[in-house]
């Protein structure tokens, strides 16, 4: 498929947008999860700004597709989008984490609108996926889930008892994405824990496997829409990507899992992530 240099454009300036909220979210002088937000931008705008179904003015609309963040911890790049989106003011982002707010650490079903289910937990996200595509299927509901998985997260077991459960029941309306930055809290994955191969073990449990530059939109956007087409099995798309992408000084170093910034670097990020 081909796409119109417009809307490229269109998208990779919303991903921009969405990491400097992101930036904006965390502040100066408290810890954010800053590295796997920054990883993940691109695929989180083309998901809300060009693939996804639904109202943010009546976020539980049976057909709308639903979007899980299984890695809950960058909740920032979620709430990012959703501002975007109309489902709450860009401004309420200047409040993250702030007692008692709408916009937790974690995503929170019951506080904030368009989360879909309380994440954070590791692993948990793609059984709460597969649930839902159930769901889905039962009631005759033509709509995707969407769930965005972590790197180091595949080490959790849930995982691929989820990812045999889709095979099971061909979920071909479910669509899994790992955010392939290669960086977990504590160092390079390969040297924590080493989950790789990772394309042949999703290939093993029966999915339908795709790898793409997580940077690319085209790929992306083909990524996904490729997904459509596949019938009787699960997708996965493996997005290799860049730890704190757009930040120079955040970029591939280990301490943006979780970073703190200062005055300095808060100021130097917003302006290297100008469009």
């Amino acid at each position: 498929m081909t796409y119109s240099t417009e809307l490229l454009n269109d998208l990779r300036k919303k991903a921009q947008t969405l990491r400097r909220n992101v930036i904006k979210s965390v502040g100066v002088g408290i810890a954010g999860h800053i590295g796997g937000s920054c990883s993940a931008a691109d695929i989180v705008a083309a998901l809300y700004f060009y693939k996804m179904k639904y109202d943010p003015k009546n976020p539980k609309m049976p057909d709308r597709d639903r979007f899980l963040l299984s890695k809950g911890h960058v909740a920032i790049l979620q709430y990012a989008a959703l501002a975007e989106a109309g489902f709450f003011p860009v401004d309420d982002l200047l409040h993250t984490k702030e007692v008692g707010f709408h916009l937790q650490g974690h995503p929170d079903v019951i506080k904030t609108p368009g989360i879909e289910a309380g994440t954070g937990s590791l692993g948990q996200g793609l059984s709460i996926g597969a649930g839902m595509a159930i769901g889905l299927k039962m009631n005759k509901i033509d709509s995707k889930v969407y769930v965005l998985c972590g790197d180091g997260e595949l080490a959790e077991g849930q995982i691929w008892e989820a990812a045999m459960s889709a095979k099971v029941y061909k979920l071909d309306n479910l669509v899994a994405i790992v955010d392939h930055n290669k960086l977990q809290a504590q160092g390079i994955i390969e040297k924590r824990f080493d989950i790789n191969p990772i394309p042949e073990k999703w290939k093993a449990f029966g999915w339908n496997v795709v790898e793409i530059d997580g940077h690319n939109m085209e790929e992306i956007l083909a990524a996904l829409d490729g997904a459509d087409e596949v019938k009787g099995k699960s997708t996965v798309i493996i997005s290799h990507t860049i730890k704190g992408k757009g930040i120079s000084f955040a970029e591939n170093v280990v301490g943006f899992h979780n970073g703190t910034l200062t005055e300095e670097t808060y100021a130097q990020a917003l302006s290297e992530l100008a469009e």
